[in-house]
């Protein structure tokens, strides 16, 4: 990582497009990470990436009310703006996007995005309107940084292909850049979320990654029945008494359309709760 690059804060759209338009006008490639801060070995690699694509890389840090439903963790969710600088300085940052709410969603606002079929399923469900809260936040962010490209990880794989759907379906000069999930050692992918967990709840959080492995290795012995592959992953959870399960699910990896028997490049995705704290995971078969 480099240090050598001095991070400069910004805090208002007006003050964003203005660096934009610069960028634009001296043809230096932009690429942009959205986040919601606390930052984390995830972060950094899509950071560290867009650093290596881009002349000029701006980060968001901007916690979205709207993609937190009643009784979510918004007002607890974690916050470490003095470590974000940090690590933003370390990997080479050029500016820090970082509004307040009401530069986001100034009075009167009242336009959101729909993001349809791709949002009904998986993680859809249990937290109805989430995922039209981060394709309106998303979208917004876009017209303000104006990027030549975006960086996002897979762990949230749900999140990556609704964005992905909405920049072709909006026609916007936009590349999404697709990086692998960080993991912790023990295989539990790395979230912010992670640091609710409490020291039991952090040991069985690792039989998540492991539920996913089994499902692969019984793949790779030949098996294409979902709900046999499933069967596997349920059982690894159960053991660890990991009892409040989500769902465990394989679907298409593009429409995310639920499969009968699975097929190489399908999509296992899992979500599952530890206390109040809930983890999601997911692995290319």
């Amino acid at each position: 990582m480099s240090s050598a690059r001095p991070l400069f804060v910004l805090n208002r759209a007006c003050e964003m497009r203005e660096v934009s338009d610069a960028c634009r006008k001296a043809g230096k490639k932009l690429g942009f990470v959205p986040t919601m801060g606390a930052l984390h070995r995830g972060h950094v690699s899509l950071l560290e990436e867009s650093v290596r694509r881009a002349e000029v890389t701006v980060a968001s840090i901007f916690v979205n009310p709207t993609q937190f439903g009643p009784g979510e963790d918004f007002d607890r969710y974690e916050r470490d703006y003095e470590g974000d600088i940090k690590k933003l300085k370390g990997c080479g940052v050029d500016y820090l996007f970082y509004p307040d709410i009401s530069d986001i969603y100034p009075d009167g606002f009242g336009t959101t995005v729909s993001v349809g079929n791709l949002g009904d399923c998986l993680c859809g469900p249990f937290r109805p309107g989430h995922f039209n809260g981060v394709a309106t936040v998303v979208l917004k962010l876009f017209n303000i940084v104006r990027p030549d490209f975006a960086v996002f990880g897979r762990k949230d794989y749900q999140q990556l292909k609704i964005i992905q759907k909405m920049v072709r379906d909006f026609n916007m000069d936009i590349e999404i850049v697709e990086m692998p999930i960080v993991r912790e050692p023990d295989g539990l992918a790395m979230s912010s979320r992670n640091a609710y967990l409490s020291a039991d709840q952090r040991t069985k959080a690792a039989e998540v990654n492991k539920a996913l492995s089994e499902v692969a290795k019984k793949f790779r012995s030949g098996c294409d029945d979902c709900k046999i592959l499933l069967a596997e992953a349920d059982m690894v959870l159960r053991m660890a008494q990991i009892n409040d399960i989500d769902y465990t699910e394989i679907r298409d990896p593009e429409t995310l359309e639920l499969r009968q028997r699975a097929v190489k490049g399908d999509l296992v995705a899992l979500a599952v709760r530890l206390g109040n704290t809930r983890l999601i995971d997911n692995r290319v078969l």
